[in-house]
Parts: structure tokens; sequence; C-alpha cells
């Protein structure tokens, strides 16, 4: 069970390694965040239209006020922002963390297989072992 969840996250991050560089991380947030519940939203009012202006792109802001607290993270090209409470947060982190080890698991497995590759044909002798009889070696 273990392996399918790492394999699934693995060619998750593999599906994202072939977006440009530049939108790697913002779209990799995006989806962690819409996967942990957060909500898409117009700034629809002056108030926060003005507030939508002033924050920065593609960062998680964690704003709080009367006695609550939200995370917004602005999407500039499409013109919203994803907002969710803490519960949302947290599972966000939770997501976030688990990609970070399957990827690094990946990367593991990536250099353990290269590794591997150069131990064949190392000593001399091809794949499938020392030249049987009649093979003379020439000097």
């Amino acid at each position: 069970m273990k392996t399918k969840i790492i394999l699934l996250l693995s060619s998750m991050i593999a599906a994202v390694g072939l977006v440009g560089c530049a939108s790697v991380g913002s779209s990799n947030t995006k989806s962690l965040l819409a996967a942990s519940g957060f909500r898409e939203k117009v700034p629809e009012t002056a108030k926060q239209k003005e507030l939508y202006a002033a924050a920065e792109s593609y960062k998680l802001h964690r704003i709080s006020a009367n006695g609550k607290t939200i995370y917004a993270y602005k999407d500039e090209k499409t013109g919203t922002a994803l907002v969710g409470d803490e519960s949302n947060y947290q599972q966000y982190e939770k997501l976030a963390i688990q990609q970070r080890i399957a990827q690094q698991e990946y990367q593991a497995a990536e250099m353990r297989r290269d590794a591997a590759y150069g131990w064949y044909g190392a000593y001399g002798y091809s794949v499938y072992g020392p030249p049987g009889p009649g093979y003379r070696y020439y000097r």
C-alpha cells in the first residue's frame, strides 16, 4: 500500500516536472492548496480588490482579523485567490511534506539505479559472465 502511494506521488511529481520551470512552483502550490480544501474566490468588493492588488503574487499569506486566521494565495494569472482556514492550511502542510518525502525517495531510487548501471562490466567481463572455453586472450 505504501509503495502504491509513493508511486502515485512520484508520478505526480514527474508530471509536475514536465511543466516549465517558472510555473512549476506556482502550479504545484496551487494544486496542493486545492487538494487541501482551499476555495478559489474572485475579489468582488472594493476592499477585497484593494487587498488583492496590494498582496504579493504566488505567495501564501496569513491574515488575522476579528480573532480568525485565514490563508490566501494570490494567483495573478487567473485573477483569483485561493482562500482557506487553519485546518485547510494544516492539510496543505501535510500534503507538501508527503510530496517532499516522495520526491526525495524518487531521487534516491534514481541514484541507486544509476549507480547499479555502473557495476555491469566494471571488471572487464560482460553482463553474461566470464568468457567461455575456447576464448583466447591476446596480448
